[in-house]
């Protein structure tokens, strides 16, 4: 047996006794992790044994990721109530759809926020905006009366607004096709150097640390080993650390691309995937995980979380700072209605997209409906955020929703994708659904109706995610660039999910997805768009109640986080 496997194997020994004895699981109980134990699975449905597994090493399970603390501030239900404390009507906006009142409501978010936070509020009526509206500032909320009474109406796309947007990996393709919202939560420093990198057509890197991915700086480097599932890391030094700091645990790739093969979970056929030339997806890293900083003893420095992956020394992990990300911060009670105009071909977008959040950090979106967007609903290098009672719906969309560079720890519960009323497809478009890519971990899709759609992975090794509790019209496309990589890396999770037209394509993912779990698929059989493993020999991979979706617990997310209880 290889070095690396002797590491993996005993990495998940270890996590597991440190897991069970955080939840207070000791003893016997730790131990019985048979099939069709019932622990923690609630009254309905046949208890699945993976879950009894689960229920025993929550943090480092194989298969399944603990995402329980995915979403606004670790899951919470309860979104601030911010005190009104603008409404645009007073700054000159008309709620006729008569003149833009894209400057009243920026005018507003902007005067709110520097003054320390509060709501601006939107009543009924339709608001015309021929511009982006930026949500930039911390404690601030956008609030209209409802998605049913308050209607933002665009006028013009992202490339009329800003300017062209090309991709930074080269061709013709229009980065409008999986960027920006014509809603767009991001620092409103961040946004400036996005937004004039954009016009200067220097396309820029999108996340935490910079459009050239050069500003942060080391706070502390990581001195010993820690495993998957600790909460933990010993550093050399934390003078420069503070309780509540909120920071990047950095992990740079070795030259053998080790970091690449424990995200898919040390497969054996990881090992002897060719990495080099997947340009795109050694772009991604060092894989960069934002963290809360909880508690400091000496040199140890404790996390908000469990730590995403094993901290090894060759991959030279370290604690650094990030840009300031916008924080406490929502839009509720709208919808995003573009102006008509046909789907774009396909990569060619020209950005009629609905809403962003970028670099945001425990922030939410609530009540928000996207009519006739090129794209829906993105999270781009967001952390702790979640999108809740959301949906796209009109003449059909390319990204429904998408989850991309470097987003960690969000959660998506409660949405819809509404069928298309443009039928058919119109020839060159293609439609994705609920996407995530870009080395993007610990997401959540939970309570879901695609109407139309599928799982989308996009490629650029996404780890440990879920979607669960989700009913799917499984006809659309997965995409991504063959030098983005993987289409999954380790610990994948389906769970309970309904596929009404039986199409087996990213739904069941048992044998593509290295230590995946398929848990409550309904019967489906392979049509359409076909994969092939991107990794040779075992995958490790788990299927359980296959064809019954009568499964305790019947939402994988809402378990874990009563676990946390």
């Amino acid at each position: 047996m290889s070095r690396r496997k002797l590491l993996a194997a005993s990495v998940q020994v270890t996590s597991a006794a440190a897991a069970a004895t955080a939840l207070g699981v000791t003893g016997a109980a730790a131990a019985d992790t048979g099939p069709g134990s019932d622990a923690g699975t609630g009254a309905q449905g046949r208890p699945a044994g993976l879950w009894a597994e689960f229920t025993a090493n929550p943090y480092a399970h194989p298969q399944i990721p603990y995402v329980g603390r995915a979403g606004f501030r670790g899951g919470e239900r309860h979104f601030p109530r911010h005190p009104v404390r603008a409404n645009v009507l007073h700054y000159g906006a008309l709620a006729d759809g008569s003149a833009d009142a894209a400057p009243a409501i920026n005018r507003a978010l902007r005067e709110v926020g520097e003054a320390g936070g509060g709501t601006v509020y939107l009543p009924p009526g339709t608001y015309r905006i021929d511009d982006v509206i930026q949500v930039g500032w911390d404690n601030t909320t956008l609030r209209g009366a409802g998605s049913g009474r308050t209607t933002l109406y665009a006028t013009k796309s992202l490339t009329e607004v800003i300017g062209v947007y090309g991709s930074r990996y080269g061709g013709d393709k229009s980065s409008w096709s999986w960027a920006g919202g014509l809603v767009w939560m991001c620092p409103k420093d961040r946004y400036r150097t996005l937004t004039d990198a954009i016009r200067a057509r220097a396309w820029p890197f999108e996340g935490w640390t910079g459009n050239k991915r050069d500003e942060w700086e080391t706070l502390a480097k990581v001195t010993a080993e820690a495993v998957q599932g600790s909460w933990t890391v010993t550093v050399d030094s934390a003078a420069r650390l503070r309780r509540g700091d909120r920071v990047l645990l950095q992990y740079t790739d070795d030259p053998g691309h080790g970091l690449l093969d424990h995200m898919s979970g040390d497969v054996e056929g990881a090992a002897t995937y060719n990495w080099s030339d997947k340009t795109k997806v050694l772009s991604y890293v060092p894989y960069e995980w934002p963290a809360r900083v909880t508690e400091i003893r000496g040199h140890r420095v404790t996390f908000d979380r469990p730590l995403p992956l094993d901290t090894r020394l060759l991959w030279q992990p370290r604690i650094t700072t990030l840009v300031t990300p916008l924080v406490n911060s929502g839009v509720e009670g709208l919808t995003l209605q573009m102006t008509p105009t046909p789907q774009s071909l396909h990569l060619l977008d020209k950005g009629y997209n609905g809403l962003v959040a970028q670099c945001t950090w425990d922030c939410w979106v609530d009540d928000v409906h996207a009519v006739d967007v090129d794209n829906g609903f993105l999270m781009v290098a967001a952390k702790a955020t979640t999108f809740r009672r959301t949906r796209v719906s009109g003449r059909g969309s390319h990204h429904p929703y998408a989850c991309r560079e470097g987003a960690h720890d969000n959660l998506f519960e409660d949405f819809a994708i509404d069928q298309r009323t443009v039928l058919p497809a119109p020839p060159g478009t293609q439609l994705h659904g609920i996407n995530v890519e870009g080395l993007s971990s610990y997401n959540a899709w939970s309570r879901g109706r695609m109407d139309m759609g599928t799982f989308d992975t996009h490629r650029g090794l996404p780890f440990a995610n879920i979607r669960t509790d989700i009913t799917i019209s499984n006809d659309g496309q997965h995409g991504g660039d063959a030098s983005a990589g993987p289409l999954y890396g380790a610990r994948f999770t389906h769970w309970n999910v309904t596929v009404t037209n039986g199409r087996a394509g990213c739904a069941k993912i048992d044998d593509i997805a290295p230590y995946s779990a398929t848990v409550g698929l309904s019967t489906v059989t392979p049509f359409g768009q076909t994969d092939v493993p991107d990794f040779t020999g075992p995958l490790h991979s788990r299927l359980e109640s296959y064809g019954d979706t009568d499964v305790s617990p019947a939402n994988l997310y809402e378990a874990q986080r009563e676990l946390r209880r």
